[in-house]
């Protein structure tokens, strides 16, 4: 590993720094021989460790098993679906009922006014 002082570099040169994929891969390598740390080499070149990870996401041997598969048994989606199904079966029931209260409520009003009683209870005040 060469020495800090030959990459000492001020923030505006840092920030003009491009390295080859070579090094890159190299280095990434090197981390995953366990030969360095990650922190090692953020330090010796002066590289923020989001960047290592960066190269490490992108060259290095890992990068293929970081795929993760999630089975669900029931996903939130077919539960959600479920449920949008239940409440509309649900609301034209309710429907349905209002339509019957409001058909015996006009029978009734009907009733009382050809047979002239009172059918529906009168609350006692």
């Amino acid at each position: 590993m060469a020495t800090i002082e030959r990459f000492k570099m001020s923030t505006s040169e840092r920030s003009r720094r491009v390295f080859s994929k070579a090094f890159k891969v190299k280095k990434v390598k090197e981390i995953e021989q366990k030969k360095v740390t990650i922190a090692q080499v953020s330090r010796a070149y002066e590289v923020s460790l989001r960047s290592i990870h960066n190269w490490i996401n992108k060259y290095g041997s890992e990068k293929e098993k970081i795929e993760r598969v999630i089975v669900e048994e029931k996903s939130d989606t077919a539960l959600l679906l479920k449920y949008e199904k239940k409440i509309a079966e649900l609301e034209r029931l309710v429907g349905q009922k209002q339509v019957l209260i409001d058909f015996q409520a006009k029978m009734i009003e009907l009733a009382e006014k050809e047979y002239r009683i009172d059918i529906k209870k009168k609350s006692q005040d």
